[in-house]
């Protein structure tokens, strides 16, 4: 049977942060483990556009190399558990750890398991 997409998506992550999946493990731990990292992926069909147009915001208003960073706040929760959302290219960037493979990398066809 031939690789599920999704797998071939946190195989990619996993090369790009130089990191190993860890894959399924039947608990709740993370699907790749990296230097500093422990990583969950989701791929979805489609992403919230609030959550795209939010991200292009920050992006725009980086400049001087900066990083654009979306930070999503729930109302009347501590900071502490804001989530920040970026670009893979700028983590790798800030990680300094960007790796060779292709900045459009992107799972269409399965490959062997």
């Amino acid at each position: 049977m031939g690789d599920k997409l999704w797998k071939q998506t946190e195989r990619a992550i996993a090369r790009r942060l130089g990191g190993v999946r860890v894959g399924p493990t039947g608990d709740s731990g993370p699907d790749i483990l990296a230097p500093h990292l422990a990583i969950e992926v989701k791929e979805r069909q489609a992403l919230p556009q609030w959550l795209l147009r939010g991200l292009a915001q920050a992006e725009e208003g980086a400049t001087d190399g900066r990083v654009g960073v979306l930070v999503l706040h729930r109302k009347g929760q501590r900071h502490d558990d804001d989530i920040a959302c970026l670009r893979l290219r700028d983590l790798e960037r800030l990680l300094g750890n960007a790796s060779d493979a292709p900045s459009d990398e992107h799972s269409l066809t399965p490959g062997p398991e």
